[in-house]
């Protein structure tokens, strides 16, 4: 008798735990309620992964997977012997942001040269139908004020990276979808902080300069980071001759980076003493040893290796956001469970909205077929990490910090389910080649 296919097996797992999640809710919210959620969705995304139609909401699923472990077990994810686990949330934002520079190269920077008529639209869309969409929930819906703060300060960040494999996916056009991600995310440190004081300036304190600090600093900075490293992996190059390429680079990176440190801090009200520059100067040196560390790194490692190379960045990024997640779901649980429904139907419409007002708008300024389609991703999909991160670092606030949280998951499930029905339908208005 032959074995049992992995698939079989694992489907048939998957309605053993779903059989156990509805006999412990059915009793009365048992024990088996968490086990039998959150190992169910496990195994079903193993098994989604094994078919090309389905395997496009996996990484829904492990999202899903991290804000529930977090809101069953919250004691196992808040503190470890003592150390808060909190204290790595930027840590893990970085990484995230470091992991998409690394997917990206300066032609995807320079390419908006060669489109920029749908790079502008995009970027005018990006940076007023999402915050505008946020502020009308945020007031509409009666939340506190750190909640609705959450919900503004989602649709003011730039352009998340999901929207790059949505648009894949989706069959659009994936070069005209890292252009824009990566215009927007030049343009956030200036228009997130701008957009913030106008729109939530009345329900949190907002920091124009702190906030631009710390987005060059969560975003802008291991984006950079990710280039250079992205760079040295096309080919293995002597040592001798990567450090006469990229130690320069490094260099430039880390004294730009200090300096453009020093110019916020300064415009912000800081005071330029002796410790100030020594700081500054400590900062870049750090900066330009771990571009060349790592640099070195992957050139002894993966340069040259493309195909090797190109699969650890997601992969890595996907980990560092679950951990992330699970984490601040755990330090928000409560503050989750009170807003409730409520939050996921808001941030729902605000993610929806966003989609379906970039895909309608788009065609104003004569943008058809799947650059429509690659508009509206870019438009309804947000950065939610870079998001998290500004809610702890400038906001300080576990209320604030929700929104991202519930949009990370949900733009996936929507996101997904857009590509998934997009991919097998052609675009009707696709202009003549």
């Amino acid at each position: 008798m032959p074995n049992p296919r992995p698939s079989t097996l694992l489907l048939a797992s998957t309605l053993a735990a779903g059989a156990v999640f509805a006999a412990s809710w059915a009793v009365g919210y048992g024990p088996g309620v968490g086990p039998g959620l959150i190992g169910g969705m496990a195994l079903l995304a193993l098994y989604w992964r094994e078919h090309p139609t389905l395997r496009v909401v996996t990484l829904t699923l492990w999202l899903s997977i991290s804000t529930g472990a977090g809101l069953f077990w919250p004691q196992y994810f808040i503190t470890w012997n003592g150390f808060e686990l909190n204290s790595i949330n930027l840590y893990l934002v970085q990484t995230i942001m470091f992991c998409m520079g690394a997917t990206l190269s300066v032609a995807d920077f320079t390419s908006a040269l060669r489109m920029p008529k749908a790079v502008l639209v995009g970027m005018i869309l990006q940076f007023t139908v999402m915050p505008g969409v946020g502020w009308f929930i945020a007031e509409s819906f009666g939340f506190e004020p750190a909640v609705a703060a959450g919900i503004i300060l989602v649709g003011s960040c730039s352009g998340g990276v999901s929207s790059n494999l949505m648009v894949y996916l989706a069959r659009g056009n994936v070069a005209l979808s890292v252009t824009m991600t990566a215009c927007s995310t030049l343009l956030a440190p200036v228009m997130t902080p701008l957009l913030m004081q106008h729109l939530a300036g009345h329900l949190v304190t907002v920091d124009f300069w702190a906030m631009m600090l710390s987005i060059v600093n969560l975003v802008i900075i291991p984006i950079g980071g990710g280039l250079i490293v992205n760079q040295v992996s096309q080919q293995r190059r002597p040592v001798g001759d990567l450090l006469r390429t990229v130690g320069p680079l490094s260099l430039a990176f880390g004294a730009g980076v200090a300096a453009l440190f020093g110019v916020i801090q300064v415009l912000g009200g800081a005071t330029a003493d002796s410790a100030f520059f020594y700081a500054l100067l400590r900062q870049g040196i750090v900066l330009f040893a771990l571009v060349l560390l790592l640099s070195l790194l992957i050139n002894a490692t993966l340069a040259g290796r493309q195909e090797v190379f190109q699969k650890l960045p997601p992969v890595v990024s996907i980990v560092a956001l679950c951990i992330f997640l699970v984490i601040v779901t755990a330090s928000s649980r409560d503050g989750l469970l009170s807003a409730g429904l409520l939050l996921v139907v808001a941030v729902t419409l605000h993610n929806v909205a966003g989609m379906v007002l970039g895909y309608w708008l788009a065609p104003l300024a004569g943008i058809h077929g799947h650059n429509r389609r690659t508009v509206a991703f870019e438009v309804g999909l947000q950065n939610s990490g870079m998001a998290g991160g500004l809610a702890l670092s400038v906001l300080k606030s576990a209320g604030a910090v929700l929104a991202p949280i519930v949009f990370s998951t949900m733009m996936n499930v929507n996101g997904s389910l857009l590509a998934s029905w997009w991919r097998d339908r052609p675009p009707k208005d696709e202009p003549a080649a």
